[in-house]
């Protein structure tokens, strides 16, 4: 009987030895986005470091500005990372790749998302969700139309006025007919949706700043990915922030987010999404870090990046 509980014991040693751990790595750019992609990693999702000495993995080669402001990217279905992100500052469509390693990238491509739409002034900070029920992958994205909302025209004193619109697609090849997904009477950019049990979380930013300065992160919910998300919460970060991105560490959410008045990033936390703490003085970013994406990546994709920054990599 020992003999076959010590088999077991070991077969349970070698099993949990060959999970390969985890660590987590952050999407961003720099300045107006003009270099490309940038990549920190981290431990810990505190203390984060630059990558290949913080200089560009991909540079941008699509659409009329080729930016690469707002890098989202996942791990698909496909176990491929799938990114996209701004083009411009006042174009219809946003770029997309995709990697095996986050070093070796396909042939970016533009996709024209609003299109369809003539009035249509911009398309910003799209996100990607992979949903495993339907195994569809869900871009979003804020724009502004002209006059389509003129209730909330004035509400950020710049034309600006947007609201969120996605579509789907399940080889970034065919893509369904571009929707609203998040209308509920006021500006709102940023969006980025993860999922818990049954329910849909989506971070979004209240864009409005007149006639009272919001700014600031908020957060919706639905028990379905595209549609029936609640009215946004109080806020959950402080004013003139933007670019939210989550993550659960240890049974804990962690929020991190542009503050781009300050140059910095700041971040907070909750352990059940209601109360929230500011840890913006517990976290550390590489010089220059915008509006990016968290996500977890197995620590070989790190050793392989860091191994080939060592040779030389540019």
């Amino acid at each position: 009987m020992r003999k076959i509980i010590s088999i077991l014991l070991l077969l349970t040693m070698l099993s949990c030895s060959e999970k390969e751990s985890e660590v987590y790595l952050f999407s961003f750019f720099k300045e107006n986005g003009e270099d490309g992609l940038h990549l920190a990693s981290s431990k810990d999702g505190l203390n984060w470091e630059a990558l290949n000495n913080n200089k560009s993995f991909l540079k941008p080669k699509v659409g009329q500005d080729k930016l690469m402001r707002d890098p989202c990217i996942i791990i698909g279905g496909d176990n491929k990372f799938h990114m996209v992100w701004t083009v411009s500052w006042n174009e219809r469509g946003i770029g997309y790749a995709s990697s095996t390693n986050l070093i070796d990238w396909s042939e970016q491509k533009y996709i024209p998302v609003m299109h369809n739409e003539p009035n249509a002034v911009n398309c910003w900070a799209p996100e990607l969700f992979y949903d495993e029920t339907s195994e569809l992958y869900l871009i979003c994205w804020a724009t502004t139309i002209s006059r389509r909302f003129p209730e909330t025209d004035d509400s950020n004193g710049n034309g600006r006025n947007h609201r969120m619109y996605y579509t789907t697609t399940k080889d970034f090849v065919d893509f369904s007919e571009t929707k609203m997904l998040y209308d509920k009477g006021f500006n709102v950019i940023d969006a980025t949706i993860q999922k818990e049990d049954d329910t849909y979380i989506m971070f979004l930013k209240n864009e409005t700043k007149l006639p009272k300065v919001e700014k600031n992160i908020r957060i919706a919910t639905s028990n379905t990915l595209t549609d029936n998300y609640s009215e946004a919460s109080e806020p959950i970060s402080p004013n003139w922030v933007e670019g939210p991105t989550a993550i659960k560490i240890d049974n804990r959410w962690i929020v991190y987010y542009d503050m781009y008045t300050e140059k910095k990033m700041g971040a907070v936390s909750s352990p059940d999404l209601k109360q929230w703490n500011n840890i913006s003085d517990k976290i550390s970013f590489p010089e220059g870090t915008r509006h990016g994406t968290v996500f977890k990546v197995k620590e070989s994709i790190l050793t392989d990046i860091i191994s080939l920054h060592s040779n030389g990599y540019k």
